[in-house]
This record gives C-alpha cells, structure tokens and sequence, in this order.
C-alpha cells in the first residue's frame, strides 16, 4: 500500500482571488507550507492562514524565503551561512509565535524558492538551513528536495527529513528542477503532470527533460498554488490517488 503527503505552499497572496485559490486546495492537500512575512504575506496574512489550516486539520509548517518580495524569493542572491541562519531563525520563529497564540504547533520547514534551490545543492546553505531549524526545534520535520545536500544536512542534525518531489516541474537529468527562467520549467498539461505524479508515488521514478530515468525516493509531493486550475489538478489527483489505492496523509502522520 503507497502512501504520500500532498503540500501547497500558502501564505503568499497578493489578491482576495490569490486568496480564494488557496482556501480551496486546503480541502485537498494534507500539509501546508505558510509564508513568513519576508517573500510573501505579513503577520495579519499568517494568522489568517494558519487559522485556516487549522479547521482543515492540516500539518502546518513554516515556508521562510529571501528578502525579495520582486522575484517573491525566487531570484538568487549572494548568501553566506550566517546570513541564511538567520533567516530561518527570524522567519520560523515568527510563525511559530503566531501558532502558539493560535493554539497550533508547527510540524515541519520547507524553504522557499531561490533559498530551496540553493541550499539543495550548497552543503554549507544546506547546514545553516538545518542548523536554524534544530535550534528552534529539533522535532521538526525538515522538507527538501529528494536526494538534495537538505536532506543530508537535516539527516546530520538530527532532524527527520522528508523528500520532496513536483509533478509539476521539469527536472534536469542531476535531479534538480529545471529553473524558472526556462520555459519549461513548469508543467502545464493536465496528463503529464498526473503522469509524473503516478510514476513518482508507484514507482519512485521521473523522467527528466532529457529523457533520462530518475529514481528519487519521496515523502510529499508538491502542489504549486500558482500553476493554472491549480484547484482541478488537486482534485484530479485526489482522484487518481483514490482510485490507485494511495493513502493521502499529513506529513506529521503516526503510524
């Protein structure tokens, strides 16, 4: 029997229908990843979001990214050990202060964008990502991209880690994603990005852009609140996961 976790990343509307979307797939996904106030939303945002989570009984977790509000932290920009731990601290430490006043406790930490991407593949960004989170709270569940230096770092530290995958992005034949600013680098049709998540979810399998095999263990898959009719391809998957047989869990599941 497969099992997987299904996460969005939310917290990061910038308009009342932005807003909307995200409301409705939290009737779909099981964890969330919210905003921190510095790539995206404010502290007004994060309550209302966490809130939110909360009445869906979803694993709440923090989603700390760049100063960048332009590129919403997906632009990479010169980052040292020092600076990137102070990320984590400042912004995972700001959304656990709004869930302990809303009675919640955060599960799990998924950096964002550009931070994501580099710390994947820099061990020394990957170290103080982890590092942050441990000493925050060393129960929390690390999120990083399947066979990434996130991984390796929170596995180091202590922390369970959990590997990622995206059914609807292109990955390069290393297994990182291709990046942003490739035309490709964002799947849209319907098919194949049900296709991709099957073959990852079944047989921990993808096919890169090249049309090398990849084999990637994964514990969630992400769901991009962005992606057009991002709410019809949450329901088509919880169909496809229904039909399959697949268990749909919160990342914090016990078993």
């Amino acid at each position: 029997m497969h099992s997987i976790d299904l996460n969005c990343d939310v917290g990061e509307a910038a308009t009342l229908e932005q807003r909307d979307v995200e409301a409705r797939l939290m009737q779909y996904v099981t964890s969330v990843n919210i905003a921190c106030g510095v790539h995206a939303g404010d502290a007004a945002l994060m309550r209302s979001t966490i809130q939110l989570a909360r009445r869906h009984d979803l694993a709440i977790g923090a989603h700390p990214g760049l100063p960048d509000r332009e590129s919403c932290g997906r632009r990479e920009l010169p980052l040292s050990q020092g600076f990137v731990l102070d990320l984590i601290l400042s912004q995972v430490s700001a959304l656990m202060a709004i869930g302990q006043e809303e009675g919640v406790r955060l599960s799990h930490v998924k950096p964002h964008g550009a931070l994501y991407n580099m710390a994947a593949r820099d061990p020394e960004l990957a170290d103080a990502v982890a590092a942050g989170i441990a000493q925050l709270n060393g129960r929390l569940i690390m999120i990083g991209l399947a066979g990434s230096e996130l991984l390796t770092s929170g596995t180091a530290h202590g922390l369970a880690v959990a590997a990622e995958g995206f059914a609807d992005r292109a990955y390069q034949a290393d297994g990182r994603l291709v990046p942003r600013t490739e035309a490709h680098a964002v799947i849209h049709d319907e098919s194949t990005i049900l296709a991709h998540a099957h073959s990852l979810v079944h047989d921990g399998t993808v096919v890169a852009a090249n049309g090398t095999m990849l084999y990637l263990h994964i514990d969630t898959l992400c769901l991009h609140g962005d992606t057009p009719d991002a709410v019809r391809l949450a329901q088509a998957l919880r169909a496809m996961f229904a039909e399959d047989g697949v268990t749909v869990r919160r990342l914090d599941h016990a078993d």
